[in-house]
């Protein structure tokens, strides 16, 4: 594959000292997943400032969520292509200014179109950050970078609903999306300065491939998302069987493309990183559904504001924060099928008793002590998986399987959030049969306890879908198998010396 030299590419991959670049891009794809999850904690708000339904305010996650996934294989290659520095920094700058746009909206329409844009300029930064981190760190050091970087996902992922929780109470719902303004501004300045202009490769693109995954996951999407609230009409279940049908095409078409598809699925005979795939899908529809019961339970049950509801995933957060380091240093020395098969344990634990205790008169230590075990059992799983997933593959195929496990996140926060919203609605529906859903999972606490109970029984209902998910990454990362890099006895593939030539991006 011809490869052309960008004039400001720097001699070789590898800087001296990569780790201020790191922090750089830490900070841009920190803000960009913390969006994936602020807007949590502010529904209720949201439903009662702009009229809108349950249903109609998880589209504002959906969107962005679909916007980020569908485009993120290619953007990688697009980053390869004319630069990686070149596409983060204006994913940045379109992120940014998507979220000015968010703030200022005044009808729920106009927010999730808002929120699309900013999916999109989300797709442009994902990839580059795991592409930039794998060229610019030597062998030895990777590791701890990447360690770094998945630990960024998880703490990004709980303190998104704190931090969304906080704006929301002091400032109003608009501050979730204005507070990107100065860090997107900082963030940029900073990698511009920081992050370093790499050698560029040559690509073809895979249009055919972009057309069908995005379809695909636009109409199982929307089917699963929709369903409950058109009644499961016949067009529904035809969008879903039909989503299903093109990603199946997709797939095929993966199979025969000869050239360069977008998913080389020669990455998944590597046992390790198919594992990790199924691992970080599971997470990303957790990490994107089961805030919604939890915050709409604490406020229109509990009374709580925005800002005492976001309180209760503290100690998820700190959890995650405190560990982050002990884990990174335990990733290298312990079979991943130990560490993260004890985290997807403990965390279903925490979330199974997290649901138990959604009653209208449960004591707030007993919702934060679960929150605690979810914590504890998260922080063993972010990290681990994302060092996991790369450690087997040869430096040609990095950029590649860095693309897909992107992707693949994605695509369970998209299904995770259309499938809470359907479930959700199908509860209240049951257990609050005519009643108004924006009446009663607004942001005012809910006067009749009989109705407090009742919609307590939604939530509950609606929280043992991530608890059973999390049983499902559990028994996926049992088949995890050792490294095969040294401290596990095998060869160093995952280590080979990093050549700009070899490098294929994803």
């Amino acid at each position: 594959m011809a490869q052309t030299q960008s004039p400001a590419a720097t001699a070789g991959s590898e800087i001296e000292n990569p780790w201020p670049a790191l922090f750089a891009l830490v900070l841009g794809f920190f803000m960009m997943l913390v969006d994936l999850t602020i807007v949590i904690v502010a529904t209720p708000t949201i439903i009662e400032d702009l009229d809108a339904s349950v249903n109609e305010v998880v589209w504002v996650s959906s969107a962005y969520m679909l916007a980020y996934a569908v485009p993120v294989l290619i953007t990688g290659r697009l980053g390869d292509r004319y630069g990686s520095k070149k596409l983060y920094l204006a994913g940045l700058a379109v992120f940014t200014l998507a979220s000015l746009w968010c703030g200022l909206s005044s009808t729920i329409e106009m927010l999730i179109i808002a929120r699309v844009v900013q999916g999109l300029g989300a797709s442009m930064i994902t990839p580059q950050t795991m592409a930039i981190i794998t060229r610019i760190f030597p062998a030895a050091e990777r590791g701890k970078a990447m360690a770094v970087w998945g630990a960024t996902a998880g703490v990004a992922m709980v303190v998104g609903p704190i931090l969304g929780g906080v704006l929301t109470g002091w400032l109003g719902w608009e501050w979730i999306f204005f507070v990107n303004i100065p860090v997107g501004i900082i963030g940029f300045v900073m990698a511009m300065r920081r992050v370093p202009s790499l050698p560029t490769h040559q690509h073809s693109f895979d249009w055919l491939g972009v057309f069908l995954s995005g379809g695909g996951l636009f109409l199982l999407a929307f089917g699963i998302q929709e369903g409950h609230d058109k009644d499961w009409a016949g067009w529904i279940i035809a969008m879903i069987i039909g989503g299903l049908a093109v990603l199946g095409v997709f797939i095929g078409w993966q199979a025969v493309n000869k050239k360069e598809p977008l998913v080389p699925l020669s990455l998944f005979k590597d046992r390790n990183f198919s594992v990790s795939n199924a691992a970080i899908t599971t997470m990303g529809f957790i990490a994107a559904s089961f805030g919604f019961p939890l915050m709409l339970y604490a406020q229109a049950v509990r009374g709580y504001s925005p800002t005492q509801a976001a309180l209760l995933l503290f100690p998820m957060a700190i959890m995650s924060i405190v560990l982050a380091r002990t884990v990174g240093q335990l990733t290298d020395r312990v079979h991943p099928r130990l560490i993260v098969g004890f985290g997807f344990a403990i965390s279903t634990v925490g979330m199974l008793l997290l649901t138990w205790a959604l009653e209208p008169e449960t004591s707030v230590w007993w919702l934060c002590a679960f929150q605690v075990l979810v914590g504890i059992g998260n922080a063993f799983i972010w990290s681990p998986t994302a060092a996991t997933a790369n450690r087997n593959l040869p430096m040609h195929l990095a950029g590649a399987g860095a693309g897909v496990y992107n992707a693949t996140r994605q695509v369970g926060s998209v299904v995770g959030s259309a499938a809470i919203a359907v479930l959700m609605s199908s509860r209240i529906a049951h257990f609050l049969p005519g009643a108004s859903v924006q009446g009663e999972a607004g942001a005012k606490q809910i006067a009749d306890p009989h109705i407090a109970d009742r919609f307590s029984n939604a939530m509950q209902q609606s929280l043992l879908l991530p608890a059973l998910v999390y049983v499902v990454g559990f028994v996926a990362v049992l088949f995890y198998e050792a490294p095969k890099h040294q401290g596990f006895g095998g060869r160093t593939a995952s280590l080979e010396p990093n050549t700009d030539a070899a490098v294929t991006r994803g």
